[in-house]
């Protein structure tokens, strides 16, 4: 059985596939924004097996690579990560909103907050192939403009969110390349559309499918061996937005990426 750290594990998608894991017989390392939320889960999901909690700010880089580093002093056996915590499009006309460092905040927690974390664990994750990295993504996908990558100007929640996911997709398939007889498989999946989260109420949007309806292919990357560098849409392999693929456009994210996380 596997030790699972799931990023965002205190509602929605990623407290349901939890639960799912922890019966499954695997330990679940439950990450939260909320300590008494995290900790409230974790005495939930021990009444089913083994779970430890772990609280970080995902829109604070210092925090992520905190948890990181306490994830992998606390469980060098890791074999799973899940970054599946994430910002929605927000309330419709909102403004601009910043994360603790100063980045937008759906690119902060959506895209930035996972990738510094997958790096932070990567030397873990190699010790314990056969490893998995799942990124939970979107169908709505939108290229980033270079030239504002923070989208500083004509700025929409919803826009923000998609460019956000767009990045993901790309840089799982550049990480993919990288990590490529490793050992390591990276997969990127569109879980299912407008599921019953706070996250889709929140941008008034009416849910057309449940958390129960995602979690088959978040479960089946985490848990099955699926191939590397792959997109899904539930639980069959799909295409993403085709600027994911384009090499150029690859390229300049991980300049891009790297100077944002240097800020």
């Amino acid at each position: 059985m596997s030790t699972v750290l799931i990023t965002g594990a205190t509602s929605g998608l990623g407290r349901y596939v939890a639960f799912e894991l922890v019966r499954s017989g695997h330990v679940v390392l439950a990450h939260g924004r909320d300590q008494a939320r995290t900790e409230h889960l974790v005495a939930e999901l021990r009444t089913e097996g083994a779970a430890e909690g772990f609280v970080a700010d995902l829109a604070r880089l210092s925090e992520v690579r905190e948890l990181g580093a306490r994830v992998a002093e606390a469980h060098p056996e890791l074999d799973v990560l899940i970054n599946n915590a994430g910002v929605g499009g927000g309330t419709p006309g909102s403004g601009r909103d910043l994360s603790a460092d100063g980045h937008e905040l759906r690119l902060a927690v959506n895209y930035l907050a996972p990738v510094a974390l997958t790096r932070s664990l990567l030397p873990v994750l190699r010790e314990n192939t056969p490893a998995r990295i799942v990124n939970v993504g979107s169908a709505g996908q939108e290229p980033l403009d270079f030239a504002d990558p923070e989208l500083t100007r004509g700025y929409s929640g919803l826009s923000a969110y998609c460019r956000s996911k767009f990045a993901l997709a790309a840089h799982t398939f550049t990480l993919a390349e990288e990590l490529a007889d490793t050992g390591v498989a990276v997969n990127v999946l569109h879980p299912a559309t407008f599921m019953d989260t706070a996250m889709v109420r929140e941008s008034a949007v009416t849910p057309w499918h449940t958390v129960a309806d995602g979690a088959p292919g978040v479960l089946a990357l985490a848990t099955e061996e699926r191939g590397s560098g792959g997109y899904f849409d539930g639980t069959r392999r799909a295409r993403a937005h085709e600027g994911t693929y384009d090499p150029q456009v690859r390229r300049r994210l991980t300049a891009v990426t790297d100077q944002l996380l240097a800020v």
